[in-house]
């Protein structure tokens, strides 16, 4: 724990009793539907939750009721119906083991088996074509699930699935099939280093071994007689969204990267400034307790940089006017840096979870990453931006918001203006 966090604890709780989860990650629901956790559901959860310490059990106990439907659909021989459940009650056990942040806990093991069990059933009625995958890595082992489409397929696209810091392989199910193998893509819903399973298996995260990991998985992908090994890309959220960045930078392979809320800032803002819930949590995923070591050793070394000057693969960009683990001006500077065909969309008064717009930009960012696998977006010098109003409109040729008026703070002018040098 951080002394912010440690200090500020009884905060998040006020907030979490009188505003549910809006209080930590506003307007999150709608991206939380896309990871598979029915409405209803959701609001079962929370209405159980007046501190953080009830996470755990309010997840637990609505998972567990979930899982009990679907045994029920499943002995009556209603398959279809037992795997949609399995499903919700996969993403709520995952989230019930996340909620301890002790790898050592025998509740996380009990949870990650019962996610593990769902997951076991759902696959089963799904007629295999969920299927766990654990892969050795570097003396321990990275975990994942694979996708498969309905028909059988060769040589087809794939996708990287990527989770954000707090998230896990299982919140991809339901996008996975929605957004991908519907459309004859396999997808490989991923957790690196820090994360899930590889970390309670005794995997912590450092500043390289996650772009490491994901070039293991297209490793494994390119094996694969389902796929193309020239048509992997990924889709990448939040944390995922940076190690997506570095992963381009340095493996070729990965054909094409598209990034949602992804934190490419200076990681003060997600570090010191934004809720101590995610310096605590990366402190956890990288096996770190000493907060000063932690800022010297890792978060201080984690800013891309010119890093992503090496990037040659199709990039897209998304992110929320007023993201709270980075600030815009500080994603635009990364985006200008970028020098290989891009693009950029920034999203009106969206916050971090880009909760608005979550069914537009799954479906969106799906489609693209299939494009550019397809040979398309690759022209060079290609750079497209909009800024996407609330109100249905766009502005086309910019990403800057319209109250800036044209101009653009300090820092980012200054990018700008060496890049144009």
């Amino acid at each position: 724990m951080t002394t912010r966090s440690t200090g500020q604890s009884w905060s998040l709780d006020i907030a979490l009793a009188q505003g549910g989860f809006d209080a930590l990650h506003p307007d999150a629901k709608g991206t939380m539907e896309q990871f598979g956790h029915d409405h209803t559901d959701f609001d079962k959860v929370f209405a159980l939750v007046k501190s953080g310490a009830m996470l755990p059990k309010a997840w637990a106990t609505i998972a567990g009721q979930a899982e009990e439907r679907a045994t029920h659909h499943e002995k009556e021989g209603f398959a279809q119906t037992a795997a949609d459940l399995y499903l919700r009650a996969a993403v709520m056990w995952g989230r019930a083991q996340y909620s301890v942040f002790d790898a050592a806990d025998p509740r996380k093991a009990a949870y990650r088996a019962r996610t593990d069990h769902c997951v076991a059933r759902l696959g089963e009625l799904r007629d295999g074509r969920v299927r766990r995958v654990v892969l050795e890595f570097e003396g321990k082992h990275i975990y994942a699930l694979l996708h498969l489409p309905a028909q059988r397929v060769r040589n087809a696209p794939a996708v990287i699935l990527g989770p954000g810091m707090d998230m896990v392989k299982e919140d991809y199910i339901y996008a996975a099939e929605r957004y991908y193998t519907s459309h004859g893509v396999v997808a490989l819903s991923i957790e690196g280093p820090g994360q899930g399973e590889t970390r309670a298996n005794g995997l912590p995260v450092d500043l390289t071994n996650y772009e490491r990991a994901i070039s293991r998985y297209i490793d494994y992908l390119a094996e694969l007689p389902e796929v193309d090994a020239g048509r992997i890309g990924m889709f990448g959220i939040s944390m995922s969204g940076y190690w997506g960045l570095r992963a381009a930078a340095s493996d070729s392979r990965l054909a094409a990267l598209a990034t949602f809320e992804g934190v490419t800032g200076d990681f003060d803002t997600i570090f010191n400034r934004a809720q101590p819930t995610f310096k605590n949590n990366y402190m956890f995923m990288s096996d770190h307790s000493d907060e000063e070591r932690f800022d010297r050793e890792l978060a201080a070394r984690m800013p891309l940089g010119d890093l992503v000057t090496r990037i040659a693969q199709p990039v897209f960009v998304g992110i929320g006017e007023f993201d709270e683990l980075t600030q815009l001006e500080q994603a635009l500077a990364t985006y200008e840096r970028i020098t290989a065909p891009k693009e950029m969309r920034v999203y009106e008064n969206e916050f971090h979870p880009l909760g608005g717009v979550a069914a537009e930009f799954f479906r969106f960012g799906a489609e693209w990453v299939e494009r550019a696998l397809n040979g398309e977006l690759r022209e060079p010098g290609r750079d497209v931006r909009h800024y996407v109003r609330r109100d249905g409109t766009t502005a086309d040729g910019t990403a800057d918001p319209d109250w800036w008026l044209g101009a653009a703070p300090t820092a980012l002018d200054e990018v700008r203006r060496a890049h144009r040098a």
